[in-house]
């Protein structure tokens, strides 16, 4: 018998811990999502006009991850879409996470994806942008209706598309004559719209939702009543939801790092076969964990993105660990140079740097120089580990 075999079947004979490690799951939405019932209320009355047939306003919804801004607007429209469901209206919910490659990479892709949602299909690519735009509006507008457009990490479609896709979609109702359709955008990054032209901020942003990050004893409830049903009876030993909520709140209130947390530190304990989760899986997970987001995030952003990041690493380890904007810029400028990337401006750059530090993978700290003006000053704040991983990381993508 191999080894492998051996496993599987040790993991089959074993009783799990978990009666229900869905629950655990980023993508789990429960029946009630606590402490944000101002924010779902909101959500539903910016919302509730589609009921009437009537276009609701355009949603813009902020906060850091892990603060319920999808789960909120998903709870809502699942609302909205079965009350419209019972009596007959004509409401149709569409989500789309920007974030995916192949789905919402391009605005030919994004609309085609629409299509598909209606049952359509479209070639794959080939066809012009505006005969795409054409076939959408021709199939939706057979019949009065209300959509309700749900781009999640919208700020990634920009990313990729520019935000002249935004315009495009701000001004579809122009050319429909039965069917309207409303946009709910969410977005981790506060800023994101400061870099958007402003007639089409305008335009998105008619109503605009800020959800506030959790503290920790908000963290520890929402982890207790998920781990009573996602655990068996006494599994989790007594601290480790009280520490887990303190890492996340640490980790500006993300509720759904800490949802992971537990359930990977659950996975350990269940792996080495023991009974109950202890403090120890809890710290193993974290820093499984840290390691993974990490790699995670730099893996999926864009050369840009990555060059800016390669910068700051090779100037820590000249410059005692800090380093300021201006050196920064002409340490990106070399790396571009010598990898045919084409430069962005400083002040790109600058948004870059802030996205770093949003994101924790740098701390980037504005200073005054006098009459020289202001400059910042910016430093890696992660471990020499997830260091070495990310240059592993980077050099491959640049290789």
């Amino acid at each position: 018998m191999s080894r492998a075999t051996e496993t599987f079947e040790k993991f089959l004979s074993n009783n799990s811990i978990f009666s229900n490690k869905n629950i655990l799951q980023a993508n789990y939405t429960p029946e009630n999502i606590p402490h944000r019932d101002s924010e779902i209320e909101q959500i539903a009355k910016i919302l509730a006009p589609a009921l009437k047939l009537n276009k609701p306003s355009n949603l813009f919804i902020y906060g850091k991850t892990g603060t319920g801004k999808t789960l909120s607007a998903i709870h809502t429209t699942n609302q909205i879409q079965q009350m419209a469901q019972e009596m007959q209206i004509p409401v149709k919910i569409i989500y789309v996470n920007c974030k995916l490659k192949k789905i919402a990479d391009t605005e030919y892709r994004l609309i085609a994806q629409l299509i598909r949602e209606f049952g359509r299909e479209i070639a794959v690519t080939g066809l012009p942008t505006d005969e795409v735009y054409r076939y959408f509006f021709k199939i939706i507008d057979t019949r009065k209706q209300i959509i309700i457009l749900i781009l999640d990490e919208i700020d990634q479609l920009i990313k990729k598309t520019g935000d002249e896709i935004l315009y495009n979609l701000t001004r579809i109702n122009s050319e429909l004559k039965e069917a309207q359709i409303s946009i709910v955008g969410i977005s981790n990054d506060l800023v994101f719209t400061d870099t958007i032209d402003p007639r089409i901020k305008s335009s998105l942003s008619e109503e605009e939702l800020i959800f506030k990050p959790y503290n920790a004893v908000q963290i520890q409830e929402i982890l207790s009543q998920r781990a009573e049903k996602a655990f068996k009876e006494n599994v989790v030993s007594p601290g480790v939801i009280a520490k887990c909520a303190a890492f996340a709140a640490r980790e500006h209130g993300d509720a759904r790092r800490a949802l992971e947390l537990l359930r990977i530190a659950g996975e350990l304990a269940e792996r080495e076969g023991v009974e109950r989760v202890d403090i120890k899986h809890l710290d193993e997970a974290e820093d499984k964990l840290e390691k993974d987001r990490i790699a995670d995030i730099v893996s999926s952003q864009p050369k840009q993105f990555q060059a800016v990041l390669y910068s700051v690493i090779m100037l820590s380890s000249k410059n005692s660990k800090i380093c300021e904007t201006g050196e920064l810029y002409n340490t990106y400028r070399k790396i571009c140079a010598n990898t045919n990337l084409r430069p962005l401006t400083q002040r790109r750059v600058s948004d870059v740097v802030s996205e770093l530090d949003m994101l924790g993978i740098i701390n980037a700290r504005t200073i005054s120089k006098g009459r020289y003006g202001r400059t910042r000053e910016v430093s890696l704040a992660i471990n020499s580990q997830s260091e070495k991983k990310i240059m592993e990381i980077i050099e491959r993508e640049f290789s």
